[in-house]
């Protein structure tokens, strides 16, 4: 049990000083003063809150938690994410996907290692797929994947308009989309088809092509990557007045001349008066981050980083927006489209997964699920492969 005393909390609203009692994995209590009697109750850890914001903790729908990458040849395969790159970074949720790579990674060794940092300490989920359609499955097919599998959630990420995928045709698209829907509709979860939009001449031009050809409601699928360049840029915000929802993806700022921040876009969107429960962000940690030159030749390749959430974070908040605003794309927005019950906000009866902030909004503290991760901005648990 934790009891964390005098915080200023933002659930993601603020609601001002408040003492949050923790049992076990739930935020069980949330007042002006709690008071712990003194015989007869179990031992409680005190943590002193003075100066320090309480949020909830971040939600990344998009991060490839196997690693990702190989564009460049098999020495170019980015490694596996360990459990303290994403409690440092303040990510308590998150959901794992493959990418380009459908072949030396697969579906078998992304459930392995979601439920890896689900046992160290995280909540996982993932996307069943990769880039290709037809795209690579656990089971027979995408709705068995999401019927039968309880981590998946949904498809992707599928890669439209981008040399790396395989073209799919408008029919594909539905086709893929009305097998997520079902599977979603059967299993109670999102059903969402997430879909990766590259530099192609078209870009999200299948995506409303599909919409305007189909029955698909707009809560069944999320484009990602949309701040990488112009067209995307404009065609995302046309996207979202139909509609739309959309994810932004926070480590994409360096990647061509064309990109631009996360807070960038979401400033922007924010400003046509689009609400931000529209709006998700997350990193694509751990996912390779290419250039190529006009011949789709390699020219050099980085790598995805958890840290650039809370970077967005920090950035939005520089350029006018509240606390609130700048949470939400990481925490109640992602938690109420993918359904995740009892996650997204700071309440009674839901997750305790609290994020602490100091005056400078640097992590202090990190709690998932109940069990304090980072304290006085060090681990205190390690993933079973990492060293202290």
């Amino acid at each position: 049990m934790i009891l964390i005393k005098n915080i200023e909390v933002f659930d993601p609203k603020p609601i001002g000083k408040k003492n949050i009692f923790i049992c076990f994995d739930k935020i069980a209590y949330i007042s002006h003063s709690v008071n712990i009697p003194d015989r007869n109750f179990p031992q409680v850890e005190i943590l002193d809150g003075t100066g320090l914001k309480a949020i909830p903790g971040l939600i990344d729908l998009h991060i490839h938690i196997n690693g990702g990458g190989g564009e460049g040849g098999f020495y170019n395969r980015t490694p596996e994410l360990n459990l303290t790159k994403f409690t440092l970074n303040g990510i308590t949720t998150c959901v794992g996907l493959l990418g380009t790579d459908g072949i030396t990674r697969n579906m078998a060794g992304l459930i392995a290692k979601s439920k890896a940092l689900e046992s160290e300490g995280i909540t996982t989920y993932c996307w069943t797929g990769c880039y290709s359609v037809p795209t690579r499955t656990l089971t027979d097919s995408v709705r068995g994947d999401i019927v039968t599998v309880d981590k998946i959630i949904g498809a992707g990420e599928i890669a439209v308009s981008d040399h790396r995928g395989s073209h799919p045709s408008e029919e594909d698209l539905i086709h893929l989309a009305c097998e997520t829907r079902v599977g979603g509709l059967i299993s109670g979860k999102c059903g969402v088809l997430h879909m990766h939009l590259g530099d192609g001449k078209k870009g999200m031009a299948p995506i409303f092509d599909m919409v305007e050809d189909s029955d698909m409601p707009f809560q069944n699928l999320l484009p990602t990557h949309l701040n990488r360049n112009k067209l995307l840029l404009k065609q995302s915000i046309e996207y979202l007045k139909i509609g739309g929802f959309v994810d932004i993806t926070t480590g994409i700022k360096n990647e061509g001349d064309e990109a631009v921040s996360s807070a960038e876009l979401y400033t922007a969107i924010l400003k046509e008066n689009i609400s931000p429960y529209h709006v998700t962000m997350s990193s694509d940690a751990g996912g390779s981050m290419p250039f190529f030159d006009s011949r789709g030749k390699l020219t050099k390749l980085s790598i995805g980083m958890p840290s650039t959430d809370m970077d967005s974070v920090r950035e939005s908040i520089e350029k006018g927006l509240s606390m609130e605003l700048a949470l939400i794309p990481f925490t109640e927005s992602p938690a109420k489209f993918l359904k995740f019950k009892n996650k997204g906000i700071i309440a009674e009866g839901y997750d305790a997964d609290l994020v602490l902030l100091d005056s400078k909004l640097n992590i202090h503290t990190v709690i998932s699920r109940g069990k304090i991760m980072v304290q006085n901005y060090r681990p205190l648990v390690y993933g079973t492969f990492e060293t202290k």
